[in-house]
């Protein structure tokens, strides 16, 4: 969690953390709610407890203004919203900051064989191995991260999520070539002293720190350039294509819904839209006419 003990921070920061960490908040919201309070604090050019109404309405037309996307608009929107209800309680001034609409767009997804040589293309040993695990697995770029050498269970073929997205703990498939991958990969690291017994399977610069999700998505995309690949491709891709490829090998979406930890069905449904064999099955009725 962030650190709350600097005496630099101001006690409206302390009180906003101590807010969020009482609630449980990861610490990729924590940040990214900060980071909203003090986007409002620059548009202001004064203390955030001192917002009005007319305020918060300027800041969220000059967001617009600025060029940002819905989805970084929403992002600043939940963190001031928290702010000024949890914070502030000013739960009536808070509902002045309104989420915008984001536009729906179906997932990037690569062929298996794409995914075969994005990996391979990866800059190091670590990296192919990371990048093995998002899509072997289908962990996101913070579940692999956060993965421990405890987390393999190599009985039963399992990778133990420790506090995945909502603060949930799943298991995820661990099949045999990636266990291997991941072993080769140990092995290697630690004759190198790259890792330490008990922790990261993917340590950062140092073995007691682990490699950052940024680094990870860097390495993800040097890898598509160094393959070719022209498609905008990121660590959340390879997730996707696991969850695609499994929908195309007819796993029952429901199987998919847990493995991948979606709270929702209908989150997972969305992958139906880009497999690519549902669709090469569908008889369009224009074939009616080949004969006529």
């Amino acid at each position: 969690m962030i650190q709350n003990d600097n005496p630099g921070i101001s006690p409206l920061r302390r009180r906003m953390i101590e807010d969020m960490t009482a609630r449980r908040f990861a610490e990729p919201t924590q940040i990214a709610h900060l980071r909203a309070v003090t986007l409002l604090a620059k548009f202001l050019r004064k203390s955030p407890d001192t917002v009005t109404g007319e305020d918060l309405r300027r800041f969220q037309i000059h967001l617009a203004e600025i060029g940002k996307t819905p989805s970084a608009i929403n992002a600043t929107v939940y963190g001031v919203r928290f702010f000024l209800e949890a914070t502030l309680d000013k739960p009536d001034l808070a509902r002045r900051m309104r989420a915008v609409r984001v536009e729906h767009r179906i997932p990037v997804i690569l062929s298996t064989e794409e995914v075969a040589t994005l990996i391979e293309s990866a800059s190091s040993l670590k990296y192919k191995t990371a990048l093995s695990v998002a899509y072997g697995a289908g962990l996101r770029a913070g579940e692999v991260c956060g993965l421990r050498t405890s987390d393999i269970d190599s009985q039963r073929m399992i990778l133990r999520v420790d506090q995945g997205k909502g603060n949930k703990d799943r298991n995820a498939v661990l099949p045999p070539l990636l266990l291997e991958r991941l072993r080769i990969w140990w092995r290697y690291a630690k004759r190198r002293s790259q890792v330490i017994d008990g922790g990261w399977v993917f340590p950062g610069r140092e073995p007691i720190n682990p490699v950052s999700a940024r680094m990870l998505n860097r390495a993800v995309h040097a890898a598509a350039t160094v393959a070719g690949i022209d498609k905008p491709v990121s660590m959340h891709t390879l997730r996707h294509c696991f969850a695609t490829h499994l929908l195309e090998q007819k796993v029952d979406v429901r199987v998919i819904q847990v493995l991948l930890g979606h709270k929702k069905l209908s989150t997972t449904a969305t992958y139906t839209q880009v497999a690519s064999t549902l669709l090469h099955k569908v008889i369009s009725p224009i074939e009616s006419q080949r004969n006529t």
